[in-house]
């Protein structure tokens, strides 16, 4: 049975009367932001407001603490009927352990068409339809303006990597901290050579590395990505001690406007603001958002247009009922997805919402997702919590010159073949 948004309430009630012993949905994520725990208990009260025999129930725990907790609370018999997905090798582990249910069935096809492909292929495995994307992120190149410009360096004209260097290199000669970088957490550095990755590699660079194509993780792009974030290196391009530095800090950092670049997530307008000194950050007009530098003679054609971010969501586990179902769907209708951008609390996924996002920043991060060919999932996520812990590791050995490109592919695709 397929049901559109607006036969939800009805779907409830009957599914209701079905199975009255079921009066609660039982909801586990990560802790949300202020702005997503507003939206999360509007969506509560509106539903119960409709359905006062239903109780929904959200509980949160930390990110890390979210990923460790989340594998028991699937085994035991009080799971959740809905819990918060990354998507990638994390989300296949659940389905293949049996912990997911087909939801794409019950969702009418109106409904599936207002989500771009890419988001809904996030929450596909084997074919089946588990989840629901709920909003997207984009990792950018933020610039201050105010200190490229002090360097003579013209940020609209950085198209290549080599573009970019030279820009490093200017800033590093006008006494200038060209990046700041959390390399305590190591996961921000891994942006820097997933995104090589993907320019050198072109948009099938990561699928066919997982199916054992070629020479896997050790083919060419990658070691060549390697390399790329070996020549930024050598520049000493970053703060001191950027590797004690966290990435709640390098924002703070990069807010009080000690640095020219960050290369973090679209959410990083607001974190910056409110981790600098000042609690206002970079001014906006002081602020400029750049993509990620093409490679001017990359191994593969094709990755010039790709864009490395995440699509979160919901899933709905094998113990979901119809009414939780039902829930999920009402959660991430387009009423909610318009509130979200009209509060700057996320990047909607549906397509019908993006017109309310506010923030110019923000819109443009929606036109960067939506043009893009390719949308490659946090290589740290997208490819499984052992494997990406590996990605993190290598990155900031390469950030640091501990180690070859050739050794950092070679331990990556160790990391794969014994996931």
């Amino acid at each position: 049975m397929r049901y559109h948004m607006t036969a939800i309430a009805a779907l409830v009630a009957s599914a209701t009367v079905a199975t009255a012993q079921q009066s609660e949905i039982r909801i586990v994520g990560v802790q949300p932001t202020e702005g997503q725990s507003m939206l999360y208990g509007k969506v509560e009260q509106d539903f119960e407001a409709a359905h006062p025999e239903i109780d929904v129930i959200f509980e949160y725990y930390a990110g890390e603490a979210y990923k460790s907790k989340l594998p028991t609370l699937l085994q035991s018999n009080t799971r959740p009927d809905i819990f918060f997905s990354w998507g990638g090798e994390t989300l296949v582990d659940q389905v293949e352990a049996g912990f997911t249910r087909p939801i794409g069935d019950e969702i009418e096809a109106a409904v599936l068409e207002s989500f771009p492909q890419a988001a809904l292929e996030a929450y596909t495995v084997n074919g089946d339809l588990v989840g629901l994307p709920l909003f997207a992120r984009a990792v950018v190149l933020w610039t201050n303006t105010a200190l490229t410009g002090a360097a003579g360096v013209d940020h609209t004209q950085i198209e290549t990597w080599d573009d970019f260097l030279a820009a490093v290199r200017q800033l590093k000669e006008a006494d200038i901290t060209p990046i700041i970088a959390g390399g305590q957490d190591k996961w921000p550095l891994n942006f820097y050579w997933s995104y090589l990755v993907l320019r050198e590699g072109g948009p099938t660079v990561i699928p066919d590395a997982m199916a054992g194509a070629g020479e896997g993780f050790e083919s060419a792009p990658f070691a060549a990505a390697g390399r790329d974030m070996r020549e930024l290196v050598a520049l000493d391009p970053f703060q001191p001690g950027f590797m004690a530095t966290t990435a709640d800090n390098a924002s703070g950092l990069f807010g009080d406007g000690k640095g020219a670049f960050h290369f973090m997530g679209d959410w990083d307008y607001s974190v910056a603001r409110d981790r600098s000194s000042s609690g206002e950050g970079v001014p906006d007009e002081d602020l400029a958002m750049l993509s990620f530098p093409v490679i001017a003679d990359p191994v593969a054609e094709g990755g010039g247009s790709a864009v490395l971010g995440g699509i979160n969501g919901w899933v709905a586990s094998n113990d979901a009922s119809p009414e939780a179902v039902a829930f999920l769907a009402f959660m991430i209708g387009e009423e909610y997805q318009r509130f979200a951008a009209e509060e700057d609390i996320f990047i909607p996924v549906v397509e019908g919402a993006r017109s309310a996002i506010a923030n110019p920043f923000k819109r443009e991060v929606a036109q960067m997702i939506s043009e893009s060919d390719t949308f490659q999932v946090f290589l740290d996520q997208y490819l499984g919590a052992s494997v990406g812990a590996t990605v993190n590791d290598v990155s900031a050995d390469l950030a640091q010159g501990a180690i070859t490109p050739e050794e950092g592919a070679a331990q990556i695709q160790e990391a794969w073949d014994f996931r």
